[in-house]
């Protein structure tokens, strides 16, 4: 049986094999099927393609398992088949390996993020990662592969894992993009010294790029690490030929570039999507010419090589927040891993964030957050974007609530999968246009990760400071349910990659100079079906750096205040800003009951409204803003702000809602309100 600390230890270059989903797919097996499944249902498909890269010259067969954990196999009802899908996949390329052949347990991503910008822990991730690694160690793997990782954290889980399982040599392999950075924007530099310091044997890079870029890229690894290095190239970039996606770069173009990549000092070469057998065999004919003496010797590891831990580089100790030790486990969206006695172990992120900066105090950033820092109460109305391009009537409402000594607009983002102007031309008209300060609500559903930082480094520039984050209403509820969601972070996500932001980092954990100066507020669902889930959600939300929230419209004082008892038990702090809505008819009423997610809309306030109607429109109309006042009334001593949502664009309901409050006058608006 080979040992790949032979291979480490002798300075000369060594091949992986090709692509094994690339095969399987030219031989009948469509896109729509777990090729992980085929080790159980078709075993002898896989094995032959084994077969074939052995001939080839492979010396290095990753198993059929990339796919194969928990999060990715329920997809296709398999979760229950974990440990069996694995250690077949390992027996499966044992049984046609030779004895100068290593098998490397190939581990992929999850398929989601974890956290900070995803609702997975890092507790959760460890145990996935090292459920499939026990499988492929039963099957007798001689390494493991892990490969295909954008997010620093999450392969970091994987390597934690398979370190407590079994003391083999590791391969982490990340995806790097043609500039040199991961898609979370992290430097390949970054990666190999943290891939380093975490105890990976073996440093490199696959997927994503062809040969030509990672031999751009592959200095800035070579650079910081003294592990050997590894390039695993796809057979150039996919092409779309009559429907098909193919891999246009020839086995003569892969050899000639692996043989670049071996002088530059690369000690393992492979490929990876779009690799075949052929293209493997011209590689070992360069990999086999490279003399010892030919190519950079990096620093091997072996036995005794730093292992990781969950106290290790990357990760800082713990923090806890009043009440918290009631919060254990995972919540959706976590922003954090709740520890046994507790606390909440944090994770860094990558290797630049010591080059935070400090943010800016919230009573520097806005006028709305001089307000929130000094304690005063808070004023605002809901106004949704026009749905054409004219946004004259929409202003001559702003106009109304600037007469009125209103304290900003909050401008929704895409309100039940609505087609509107978009929130941040919106929210800049209102600021440019009308001299109010727009809070603006922005959501996941519409953005991935990337599409939100560019925005938000926009919004910065364009003076946008006040920002409610929300996860966002799904598509099918709008008028185009065909239309499709990106939910690429939910909300909690979205509020570290924004506190990030406050601190001068982004989600790579690389500088962006000077800090964006966000007033960062979250959605609260007093409501909530879910109460647990609900406070256990809004919990992350502080930890990651909320700083006020705006709640679900109240219907119901009763309901309300036991959410907030809730919150005083957890010791969770921040202002609250009560959503108040004012019914213009029973219909109104019942919609916002039935059929708008997170409006509970109690029976009694029901039987007010249909009993108002019955007298006619305009009862209805009074009879809407009295309950609106009330539930204000009712809810002020506990909070410090009002939204007041404008039904229907009608500003001058909204307005009316506002004479609850205690010296409330068009002209002069209480600066505080004392409960």
């Amino acid at each position: 049986m080979a040992d790949f600390r032979e291979l480490l230890s002798d300075g000369r270059p060594h091949l992986f094999d090709g692509a094994m989903g690339t095969m399987l797919y030219a031989r009948g097996v469509y896109i729509n099927r777990c090729y992980d499944e085929l080790n159980l249902r078709q075993p002898e498909l896989v094995s032959e393609i084994h077969r074939e890269y052995v001939r080839a010259g492979a010396e290095i067969l990753e198993t059929n398992s990339y796919g194969a954990n928990r999060i990715k196999l329920s997809q296709f009802g398999l979760q229950d088949e974990v440990h069996e899908i694995n250690r077949r996949a390992a027996e499966l390329a044992r049984s046609v390996a030779n004895p100068r052949v290593c098998i490397g347990g190939a581990i992929g991503p999850l398929g989601g993020r974890i956290e900070p910008y995803g609702a997975m822990s890092l507790d959760e991730a460890f145990a996935v990662f090292r459920e499939q690694a026990e499988g492929l160690l039963a099957g007798g793997v001689d390494l493991f592969i892990l490969e295909t990782f954008s997010d620093l954290v999450e392969v970091q889980q994987a390597l934690r894992a398979v370190r407590e399982v079994a003391d083999l040599p590791v391969v982490a392999q990340m995806v790097i993009r043609e500039d040199g950075h991961t898609p979370f924007g992290t430097d390949a530099a970054v990666v190999a010294e943290r891939l380093t310091a975490w105890g990976a044997d073996v440093v490199g890079m696959n997927c994503s790029v062809g040969p030509q870029s990672m031999l751009e890229t592959v200095d800035g690894l070579l650079g910081a690490t003294d592990r050997p290095v590894s390039c695993q190239p796809n057979a150039g970039l996919p092409r779309e030929v009559d429907g098909r996606t193919m891999y246009m770069a020839s086995p003569e173009y892969m050899a000639e570039y692996a043989g670049r990549l071996v002088r530059k000092g690369v000690r393992f070469v492979g490929g990876c999507c779009g690799t075949t057998p052929e293209h493997i065999r011209m590689m070992a004919g360069v990999v086999r010419a490279a003399a010892p003496g030919r190519v950079r010797v990096s620093g091997s590891s072996g036995p005794g090589s730093t292992g990781i831990s969950s106290s290790g580089p990357g990760l800082s100790g713990s923090i806890s927040s009043p009440g918290a030790p009631s919060l254990t486990g995972s919540a959706s969206g976590d922003s954090s891993t709740a520890s046994p006695g507790g606390g909440v172990v944090v994770t860094e992120l990558p290797e630049k964030a010591a080059a935070s900066v400090a943010a800016v105090p919230l009573a520097e950033r806005s006028a709305w957050g001089s307000r929130l820092a000094r304690g005063e109460f808070l004023t605002t109305v809901e106004i949704v974007p026009p749905r054409g391009v004219d946004p004259v009537s929409m202003l001559e409402g702003v106009e109304l609530l600037r007469a009125a000594g209103i304290n900003g607009v909050n401008v929704p983002d895409g309100p039940r999968a609505q087609s509107r102007m978009g929130v941040l031309a919106t929210s800049l008209l209102i600021q440019q246009k009308v001299g109010m300060e727009a809070v603006t609500h922005y959501c996941c559903r519409d953005r991935n990760l990337l599409g939100m930082l560019s925005d938000l480094l926009g919004a910065q520039a364009l003076g946008l400071r006040n920002l409610l984050l929300i996860t966002g209403d799904p598509p099918k509820m709008g008028p185009y349910p065909d239309a499709t969601a990106v939910f690429d972070i939910d909300s909690i996500g979205l509020t570290n990659l924004v506190a990030g932001l406050n601190r001068g980092i982004d989600p790579g954990g690389n500088p962006i100079g000077a800090p964006t100066s966000f007033v960062i507020g979250v959605g609260a669902n007093p409501g909530a079906i879910d109460l647990d889930d609900e406070i256990r959600r809004f919990y992350w939300k502080v930890e990651a750096g909320a700083e006020y929230a705006i709640t679900q419209p109240v219907f119901d004082s009763r309901q309300f205040y036991t959410f907030l008892e809730r919150l005083e038990k957890e010791g969770i702090r921040i202002p609250i800003i009560a959503g108040i809505w004012p019914l213009v008819s029973a219909r109104n009423a019942e919609f916002l009951a039935n059929e708008v997610p997170g409006v509970i809309v109690p029976p009694e306030v029901l039987k007010r409204m249909r009993s108002a109607n019955e007298r006619g429109k305009d009862f209805a109309i009074a009879e809407g803003i009295a309950i609106a006042r009330e539930m204000l009334g009712e809810a002020l001593p506990a909070i410090q702000g009002v939204q007041v949502s404008a039904p229907f664009g009608r500003v001058p309901l909204a307005l009316e809602v506002f004479e609850a409050l205690p010296g409330w006058s068009r002209e002069q608006v209480p600066s505080v309100v004392e409960g």
